[in-house]
């Protein structure tokens, strides 16, 4: 078969896996797929090619969301945010706390520093990882997985944090 100079070779690939034929096509960058049930088989149970007249419509790929087994994406999640140093907590919004509970204890505005209010979200942060973490090795204690407030008060009461 001789191709012209506008023609595209159209590339093939089949796979036949657990019975079942994949097979993907690829013509002037549009993918297509058609998947069909239980490959045919000789009575020796080699694989034998498709016959001309068997072939279905072929439908074009759509790309499908990669979907992880549960507990998968939360280790995966834990990882990244171990690797990384960044605040945990938006700017923004822990600054407009600050300010709001400067407020609830003086009449008056209080003005905040940049790196003032920075230490003191970094400071937070620390202890309520810290804090979270204690709050799991209860859980854990506990044979149980998931964290219940009871488990985050229970870690309080231990360090000694009960006015907080």
């Amino acid at each position: 078969m001789k191709l012209t100079e506008e023609e595209e070779p159209e590339q093939t690939l089949r796979c036949f896996c657990l019975n079942w034929k994949l097979e993907l096509r690829v013509n002037s960058g549009l993918v297509l797929f058609k998947l069909t049930g239980p490959a045919p088989t000789t009575p020796s149970g080699i694989l034998r090619s498709p016959t001309r007249g068997s072939s279905s419509r072929l439908v074009p790929a759509s790309p499908r969301k990669r979907r992880f087994r549960p507990g998968t994406r939360a280790l995966m999640e834990i990882r990244k945010y171990q690797k990384s140093s960044d605040l945990l907590l938006r700017k923004a919004p822990f600054s407009r706390l600050v300010r709001e509970v400067c407020q609830s204890f003086s009449r008056e505005t209080l003005r905040w520093h940049l790196n003032a209010l920075l230490a003191l979200q970094e400071a937070t942060e620390a202890f309520l990882v810290k804090l979270f973490a204690d709050a799991n090795l209860c859980a854990i204690h506990a044979k149980r997985v998931t964290l219940f407030p009871r488990d985050i008060q229970l870690a309080r009461r231990i360090r000694g944090v009960d006015e907080l």
